[in-house]
């Protein structure tokens, strides 16, 4: 696989994330070299939504409050139902992804993760997808709503459902080793 040893990734998540969305990143770009940390509104486990019920537990290394930006070259945001709808009413995780956005950085949401880039008032005019069920929302935000399993738009990055776990973390990878981009607010 190749490298991405230089690459700081920061997940941001809480209870109720889609256990695929965060663990396939997770253990994917640690799988290339990166160095991946999670954070939560508390700096403490979060547990998943698996199918039907409860999965697992996964740790903490900081709290969102405590993320640094420019100590990262990405943000990746896991979707899920739960996770995003409460993270959306954060304003300090809403911040912290209004400034990946306006930093220049990374920034890649799956599923219903885009909630928080709606909220972070950063979908104007880009191209972005997401699972069905909200991309009303996405397209009422200004975003130019697209059915793909990657939309990308000066290194956003916006996937579906699990089924384009593979595209995602691939976009993701790819995005990385190009490095941060400059963009225009939304």
């Amino acid at each position: 696989m190749p490298e991405l040893s230089n690459a700081k990734i920061l997940i941001m998540s809480t209870h109720g994330f889609e256990q695929s969305e965060l663990e396939t990143p997770l253990n994917k770009l640690r799988e290339y070299g990166a160095t991946v940390h999670v954070a939560t509104p508390d700096g403490q486990a979060i547990r998943g939504w698996d199918d039907k019920d409860w999965g697992d537990s996964v740790e903490a290394d900081l709290k969102i409050s405590d993320v640094i930006v420019d100590d990262y070259i990405a943000l990746v945001l896991p979707g899920g139902q739960m996770n995003p709808d409460i993270l959306r009413t954060d304003e300090t995780a809403v911040s912290k992804v209004r400034a990946f956005v306006t930093g220049d950085k990374i920034v890649a949401a799956i599923c219903h993760a885009p909630w928080l880039l709606i909220e972070a008032g950063v979908v104007e005019g880009r191209e972005m997808t997401s699972y069905p069920s909200i991309r009303t929302d996405l397209k009422n935000a200004g975003a130019n709503v697209v059915d793909k399993a990657v939309a990308i738009s000066n290194g956003i990055i916006t996937s579906r459902d699990p089924g384009d776990l593979d595209a995602f973390v691939d976009k993701i990878v790819e995005e990385v080793r190009e490095g941060e981009h400059q963009r225009d607010a939304a």
